[in-house]
């Protein structure tokens, strides 16, 4: 008989959290454990001897439904809201980061540039996510830093607080970033473009960086960056006059990878793009921004050195195989 016990636990259904369901099940295993040979019941249930024993599953209005709610100790960044940005996931594995302070132009500020690197950062590690795209906008991609935050500052106050340090870390995120740059781009707005990958524009876009004006520099990285694309003398203007230069000349002059009609063809290009860039194989992607970005700190025979090591690095990546034998005629017929 004792047998039996397990058999009948397993053929009931206990429900938690109701005192007429607990009741009822302590009732016949009570009456089991004192040998009697049936279970006369009413019409509501069956009755079972103690070789089997089944019971008739209770009406709905005495049983209490619960749902049950997981919650997860994280949450990924599309479900997380921020007040100075706005994310999004328009393509397949591309993430879309939108500056937005409408009312300032978008001007770039510690709080902005906080959720920003929080944001980038926490793409860069979402395995979802192959290509993220950084843009404002139709009237401004970011029209320079918050003139309001840097006014009150004295030179301890910046240079002890490293002020604006913080405003390049999306140089560390390891995805590919592209900007797509419409309206004003000047100042730190164009110093933040030119820490993007790849830069898209379109014609109407105003780039510069106007801080002579203002009595400093470029602190964002603008000397460097903006001479590295351009050349010496053409920074060198730009940035001792403080004249603005238009998207069309951006492309001109190397400093955009295309120029676009307006400002939704731009983010469209950009989008089309990094879709394509998420579609390849994650670590043959990482491995190509890494070693162009070595080219601009190493010479020509180190850094060939440098792309030759990663380079055979990949024949142990699984992509690797599989992209040798299933992509070779893709590759040669041009697709």
């Amino acid at each position: 008989m004792w047998g039996e016990l397990p058999q009948f636990l397993e053929s009931t259904t206990l429900v938690s959290n109701n005192t007429f369901a607990i009741s009822h099940y302590r009732s016949l295993i009570q009456r089991l454990y004192q040998r009697r040979r049936s279970i006369q019941t009413d019409q509501s249930y069956h009755s079972c001897n103690m070789f089997s024993l089944r019971a008739k599953p209770f009406p709905a209005r005495f049983v209490k439904t619960t749902s049950l709610r997981i919650r997860r100790p994280y949450s990924s960044p599309a479900e997380q809201s921020y007040e100075h940005i706005q994310l999004s996931t328009p393509r397949p594995g591309v993430a879309q980061i939108t500056l937005h302070r409408p009312k300032a132009l978008n001007a770039l500020f510690t709080p902005l540039i906080n959720e920003l690197n929080a944001c980038t950062r926490a793409l860069d590690a979402d395995k979802s996510i192959g290509c993220i795209v950084i843009t404002g906008s139709a009237k401004a991609f970011a029209a320079g830093a918050d003139i309001k935050e840097m006014a009150p500052k004295s030179f301890s106050d910046a240079y002890g607080d490293d002020f604006i340090e913080s405003w390049s870390d999306i140089m560390r995120i390891k995805k590919p970033v592209i900007s797509a740059v419409n309206g004003y781009a000047l100042g730190g707005g164009c110093e933040l473009a030119m820490m993007a990958d790849i830069i898209y524009c379109s014609k109407g876009a105003t780039f510069g960086q106007p801080e002579i004006k203002l009595g400093i520099i470029p602190g964002a990285g603008g000397s460097q960056r903006l001479t590295k694309a351009v050349g010496k003398s053409k920074a060198m203007e730009i940035i001792l006059t403080g004249e603005n230069f238009s998207g069309t000349q951006a492309g001109e002059w190397g400093l955009a990878a295309q120029v676009f009609e307006d400002a939704d063809a731009c983010v469209e290009g950009a989008l089309k793009t990094a879709e394509k860039i998420a579609g390849f194989s994650r670590i043959a992607v990482k491995a190509c921004k890494e070693v162009v970005n070595k080219s601009q700190d190493l010479g020509i025979r180190e850094g060939v050195e440098y792309e030759r090591r990663v380079f055979h690095s990949l024949f142990g990546s699984q992509d690797q195989k599989i992209g040798k034998y299933h992509n070779a005629d893709l590759i040669w017929n041009g697709h």
